[in-house]
């Protein structure tokens, strides 16, 4: 008597399907993707905080290049050491 007759009709290894099944199960998955939505509350909430900072930064932006332009733009040398001190120590 053969114990590991492999022609037997219906011989399947119980191991295999369960790996299958596993397999596709994972492939699911990973065809999820993750998703982010955000409210229109916090979408004006973000417009709101930008506004302010961005025409006051773009407005010291524009001074500054009208000083370069003008050659009346002028550095401070003390604040660049202690700015570098730090580094350099």
């Amino acid at each position: 008597m053969k114990i590991n007759d492999t022609t037997r009709i219906g011989a399947l290894n119980p191991y295999q399907r369960t790996s299958e099944t596993q397999r596709t199960e994972e492939t699911k998955k990973s065809a999820r993707k993750d998703e982010v939505t955000i409210s229109t509350e916090a979408m004006e909430m973000l417009q709101a905080a930008k506004k302010p900072a961005d025409s006051e930064r773009a407005a010291r932006i524009q001074d500054l290049k009208q000083q370069v332009a003008a050659g009346t733009y002028s550095v401070d040398a003390n604040k660049i050491a202690e700015k570098l001190l730090p580094y350099l120590a």
